[in-house]
């Protein structure tokens, strides 16, 4: 089987727990830490989950939301076969039936 990790993006529920409910609240804070992020990118790194990240920006976060990495990217390892029963629903083949074979009629 193989394991696969996966992870969480929590920074939009961590701000919010420190009274922190607009992206633009977030970089003057990042400024202070000698963080140089434009508005736009503060968004992206607040509503999407990053695929990289800068350690600076992860000490940076971690430090004006007081709380450890650990808390901000909650992970989890998962085997192949319980990421695929906790994702979509698996169609049952056995209890849908066999699929009929279409028929093309030409137009008369």
């Amino acid at each position: 089987m193989t394991r696969v990790p996966t992870y969480r993006w929590r920074l939009r529920e961590l701000m919010a727990a420190h009274g922190l409910f607009t992206t633009t609240a977030l970089v003057p804070l990042l400024t202070e830490r000698g963080i140089e992020l434009s508005a736009s990118q503060v968004h992206r790194l607040v509503t999407q989950t990053p695929e990289r990240l800068n350690l600076t920006v992860l000490a940076a976060l971690c430090d004006i939301l007081e709380c450890t990495p650990a808390d901000l990217i909650p992970t989890d390892v998962q085997t192949r076969t319980e990421q695929v029963a906790v994702g979509a629903p698996v169609l049952d083949m056995a209890a849908v039936g066999r699929p009929r074979r279409a028929r093309i009629r030409p137009d008369a």
